[in-house]
C-alpha cells in the first residue's frame, strides 16, 4: 500500500471515530457517577432528571440549533420563553380558556422572533448584535411589566397542571420534546429548508448567489428558535404555577453549550438535532452527579466546563487530523 492511500486509510479511521466521541464520553461519566454518585441510577432521580432539568433546556436548545445550524446565534432565546411565559399566565389569570391562553403565549414568542427577523433581515444587523439587543430590551421590559421582577402567579382555579398529563403512559413535556425533536430534526436533516440552513451556516456567499433568499432563511430561523421557546414557555409557567421574570436567561448557556457539543456527533461538525439532545444529557447529567457527589456549585460549573471544553478539543483535533491524513 502506497503512503497516500495509508494516509487516506488512517483518515477515513479517524472520520469514522468523530461521532464516537461524545457518546463514549457520556458513557463514560454514566458509569463513573453509578459507581461514585449515591441514588444516582435510581428511579426517582433519573425521572427527575428527565422531566425537571432536561425537557426545558432541550426545547430550548431544540430551538438554538437552527440558529447555529444558519452559521448565527440566538442570544434572547431567554426573552422569547419569558414574553410566552408572561403571556400565558396573565391570559389564565384574566380568565380565558387554556387554548387561548396557549395561542397567546406562541405568539408572544413569535413576536420577539419577528422582532429579531425585522433587525437581521431587514436592517442587516448581526445575529449576535440584534439578539443581544433584543436580551437587553427584553430584560428591562419584563422588569418594568412585572413591578421590578415581582413573580406573578397562576390563580387559584386556572391553573392548567400540563406537567402532570400522561397521554399514552408518557408525560406530557417529555412527549412535546419528542414531537419537536422529530419535527425540527427531520427538517434539518431531511428537508429542503435544513439544506438552505446549512448552506448558508457553512458556505454564506455560495448560498447567495447561488440565488437562496437569505431573509427568507433567516426570518424562517429566528421564527423556529422563537416559537420552540414559546413552547418551553408554557410549559415552565405550567410547571411552577407562575410567571418568573427573567427565568429564561438561565437557559442561554446551557443551550449554546449543547448545540456546540453536539456538533461532534456529525462529521462535518454541524449542528443536528440528535447531537444537541445528547448535549442537553450531557451537561444535566454532569450536574446531577456532581450534586449527588457532594460538590459545591459553583466547582461544579467548573467541572462542567472543563469537561464541555475536553470534548470540544478532542472533536477538533480528531477533525484536523482526519483532514490532514
Amino acid at each position: 500500500m502506497s503512503r497516500v492511500s495509508t494516509l487516506q486509510a488512517h483518515g477515513g479511521r479517524w472520520r469514522s471515530l468523530l461521532p464516537l466521541t461524545l457518546p463514549l464520553v457520556f458513557v463514560a461519566i454514566v458509569v463513573v457517577f453509578a459507581w461514585q454518585a449515591p441514588g444516582f441510577l435510581s428511579g426517582g432521580n433519573l425521572k427527575s432528571l428527565v422531566l425537571n432539568n432536561f425537557v426545558l433546556l432541550a426545547i430550548v436548545a431544540i430551538g438554538m440549533t437552527y440558529a447555529v445550524a444558519a452559521g448565527g446565534i440566538d442570544l434572547s432565546v431567554g426573552t422569547a420563553l419569558d414574553f410566552a411565559s408572561f403571556s400565558f399566565v396573565v391570559l389564565l389569570n384574566a380568565g380565558h380558556g387554556l387554548g387561548v391562553a396557549i395561542a397567546g403565549a406562541l405568539a408572544a414568542g413569535l413576536l420577539v422572533g419577528l422582532f429579531n427577523a425585522g433587525l437581521i433581515a431587514g436592517l442587516r444587523i448581526s445575529p449576535f448584535l440584534a439578539t443581544l439587543g433584543t436580551l437587553f430590551i427584553g430584560t428591562s421590559a419584563q422588569q418594568l411589566l412585572s413591578d421590578g421582577g415581582q413573580p406573578i402567579y397562576i390563580a387559584q382555579g386556572f391553573q392548567p397542571e400540563l406537567a402532570s398529563v400522561s397521554p399514552l403512559g408518557v408525560p406530557l413535556p417529555l412527549l412535546v420534546v419528542l414531537v419537536l425533536a422529530v419535527v425540527y430534526g427531520l427538517l434539518l436533516a431531511r428537508g429542503r429548508l435544513g439544506r438552505e440552513l446549512l448552506a448558508q451556516g457553512t458556505q454564506p456567499l455560495l448560498a447567495f448567489y447561488s440565488g437562496l433568499s437569505v431573509r427568507r432563511i433567516v426570518t424562517t430561523t429566528v421564527l423556529a428558535a422563537a416559537l420552540a421557546c414559546g413552547v418551553a414557555g408554557i410549559l415552565l409557567s405550567s410547571t411552577v404555577s407562575a410567571y418568573v421574570p427573567l427565568s429564561g436567561n438561565a437557559f442561554l448557556l446551557n443551550a449554546i453549550g449543547a448545540v456546540f457539543i453536539g456538533t461532534t456527533l456529525n462529521r462535518q461538525g454541524r449542528a443536528n438535532i440528535p447531537g444537541t439532545l445528547l448535549g442537553v444529557l450531557f451537561i444535566n447529567v454532569i450536574a446531577n452527579g456532581l450534586l449527588l457527589i457532594g460538590w459545591n456549585f459553583y466547582w461544579q460549573q467548573v467541572a462542567t466546563g472543563v469537561l464541555i471544553f475536553v470534548v470540544l478539543a478532542f472533536s477538533f483535533i480528531s477533525r484536523r487530523i482526519a483532514q490532514n491524513t
